[in-house]
């Protein structure tokens, strides 16, 4: 799998949110990408696409409820 590197801003930022969160930074970077559906149009995002193999796995694939986006956002 692809493992990216991230800016020392990003890096910094996520260990902060981790530690508000009282998570780990993976845990962190998981909340934050199941909130990009909010963020950016699932319907865009899909559309351009180059790997539909995994369409299932993606949180693009389905839309994130109130319920879901304020469980995500709660500290």
């Amino acid at each position: 799998m692809y493992t990216p590197q991230f800016s020392d801003t990003a890096s910094i930022s996520v260990r902060r949110l981790a530690w508000a969160l009282g998570a780990s930074m993976p845990a962190a970077v998981n909340r934050l990408v199941g909130l990009l559906p909010s963020l950016y149009s699932p319907g865009l995002v899909c559309q351009r696409c180059k790997d539909h193999t995994k369409c299932a796995l993606c949180v693009f694939s389905k839309q994130v409820s109130e319920q879901d986006k304020s469980s995500l956002l709660a500290m």
